[in-house]
């Protein structure tokens, strides 16, 4: 058995006079044995003192008096089957659960044994944050808040309750907008995210596990977090928990710079990383919801993969940047406007192409039918090309073109893919003999982070050389178990596995 070390608690002034020779031994500064003064070095006493960067700590009660009447919780409903058994959680739990496609514990699906019972009723699905956009009545919030809702309840900081209605939502950038019919509505201040340093001071107001109006502060880690698509996050190590999602991240001016959205947590909780949507394209995006009920993005019809500094190096590029272009659409502007498989895109509209993932968001960003320039690299020159636009299909028409067609194009609603035949110019681009390129990723397949574009080489470690080879394998496999596969994402291939129905 080990003993530990004796801890006597020592005097102060022998806890002080020990501090004391710690911190001359350190500045070669001493205190004499006789008379208790310091005795230092001649070249101490002429140092010139050095102003400290950082003096004291940020008090945040200004900021919370000043924007907290502004945040808003959200609790949703959605009609469901009367099941047998519940799961006993708490409904502030029960948005972690959907926001990453978990099933509740003890509780039956639908078409499950012991799930058969009435339809329609109304049972709370989630709890969120938001905040007031306009004195009108316009709150921003997540869409993963609202997402299947049936029925929207606001509360306010005075405690009264407004049923909202959703006026829209993009999954693709995790913004919604909903409505409550109210006037002279406390409204938040947008930031300028340009401004945004890291390691500079924020803060959040939000519900983190239903508890309204909770403050929680911290740094901003990171900025152009690169996590999707569409968006660069913001990082932060401001604790953001399952109900914080779609409150405001706040900078000591009071204004908001994002949207708390995402956590990195391996048990539900906050682990020291969070991400926050930036708030100039969430208002981009809010803006088109407010107008149109939906958002419109561009696309040019090209599958881009990232430069590698060896590749530069090697075809005269120089430093490693720009998107390469590993397919060209058939009939696609790209196709149309002269874009070869095996060019670097290296600007576009006049804005350099730093990394792969700033193609997509300034082509997203783009109104459909617009004329942009655009530069590429081939074959050791660079060439200026006009390219005009396309607007991007929502899903639902994806699907339903891709299920209109009986070859080459195939549905798998149960794992949620629309995929069709590679042509034969994109199997040489990326040098592979077959495989079936992904049209529309939704539910279980979404979940799992597959999207458009994204080719499957095989299932289950069955190699599939078309739709009718997918077809094939996957009439074959057990649906209610996890799916692996073998997926190629530009110069990348990687297992990606699919669990059905959330399991």
């Amino acid at each position: 058995m080990t003993t530990m070390p004796s801890m006597q608690p020592k005097p102060i002034h022998a806890l002080v006079l020990s501090l004391a020779i710690a911190a001359g031994a350190a500045t070669g500064a001493w205190w004499g044995a006789s008379d208790h003064q310091l005795i230092a070095p001649a070249h101490a006493q002429t140092a010139p003192a050095t102003a400290p960067l950082v003096t004291g700590l940020p008090d945040f009660t200004q900021l919370v008096d000043a924007v907290g009447p502004a945040v808003v919780n959200i609790r949703t409903t959605e009609k469901i089957s009367t099941q047998p058994s519940m799961s006993g959680m708490d409904e502030d739990m029960l948005e972690f659960f959907r926001r990453f496609g978990l099933p509740v514990p003890n509780v039956p699906r639908q078409g499950t044994p012991g799930g058969n019972a009435d339809e329609g009723e109304e049972r709370p699905s989630g709890v969120g944050s938001g905040f007031i956009l306009s004195p009108d009545g316009y709150v921003m919030t997540n869409a993963h808040v609202v997402e299947g809702a049936s029925e929207v309840i606001v509360t306010l900081t005075d405690k009264r309750e407004f049923k909202a209605k959703i006026i829209g939502s993009d999954k693709r950038t995790d913004v919604a907008v909903v409505k409550i019919d109210a006037k002279g509505l406390p409204a938040v201040k947008i930031g300028d995210v340009g401004r945004l340093k890291v390691g500079e001071w924020v803060m959040a107001i939000g519900s983190p596990f239903g508890l309204e109006n909770s403050v929680t502060a911290g740094i901003v880690s990171a900025k152009q977090r690169d996590t999707g698509d569409y968006l660069p996050f913001i990082q932060t190590d401001v604790a953001i928990n399952p109900g914080n999602s779609g409150g405001p991240l706040l900078n000591m001016r009071g204004e908001v710079v994002g949207i708390n959205s995402q956590i990195y947590s391996r048990s539900g909780g906050f682990m020291g990383i969070s991400f926050a949507i930036p708030i100039d394209e969430a208002v981009r995006v809010s803006d088109q919801l407010r107008a149109t009920g939906k958002v419109t993005r561009g696309r040019i019809g090209v599958q881009i993969g990232q430069v590698t500094k060896d590749v530069a190096e090697s075809i005269g590029l120089g430093t490693a940047r720009g998107a390469l272009v590993s397919a060209v659409e058939p009939d696609s502007p790209a196709a149309k406007a002269g874009i070869e498989a095996g060019d670097i895109i290296v600007k576009y509209d006049g804005k350099s192409i730093d990394k792969v993932a700033d193609l997509p968001r300034l082509v997203g960003n783009t109104k459909p039918g617009t004329k942009s320039s655009i530069s590429v690299f081939r074959r050791g020159q660079m060439r200026d090309l006009t390219i005009t636009v396309a607007e991007v299909e929502p899903d639902e028409a994806q699907v339903a073109r891709a299920e209109g067609k009986s070859s080459p194009g195939a549905t798998a609603k149960q794992i949620g893919l629309v995929v069709v035949d590679l042509t034969e110019a994109q199997k040489k681009s990326l040098a592979i003999k077959g495989g079936v390129r992904i049209v529309s990723a939704a539910d279980a397949a979404a979940r799992a982070g597959l999207r458009e574009g994204d080719v499957v080489l095989a299932i289950a470690n069955s190699e599939v050389s078309n739709v009718k080879a997918f077809e094939a394998v996957l009439a074959k496999v057990d649906k209610s178990k996890p799916l692996s596969l073998l997926v190629r994402r530009g110069e990348w291939t990687q297992y990606v596995l699919i669990r059905p129905n959330g399991k």
